[in-house]
């Protein structure tokens, strides 16, 4: 089983590689930094709350994981 912390550590690296193309992709379709700054960083903060979530649910799912084997 992941911690917390391992979990946030994922989901900060991954929302910065998001942050970083729907930035590039926002700033192509408008033209203004600003705007595609403000664009990525709601994406990102509700990206994050919702992977953060989705991985916590999966943590405590049994289906499918190996049975961790004790001595």
């Amino acid at each position: 089983m992941e911690s917390n912390l391992r979990t946030i550590i994922k989901a900060v690296t991954w929302q910065l590689l998001g942050l970083l193309t729907t930035s590039l992709l926002a700033w192509f379709h408008t033209g203004s930094v600003l705007d595609a700054l403000t664009f990525a960083l709601s994406t990102s903060a509700t990206g994050f709350a919702f992977f953060f979530l989705h991985e916590r649910v999966w943590a405590r799912v049994r289906w499918g994981a190996a049975e961790e084997r004790r001595a």
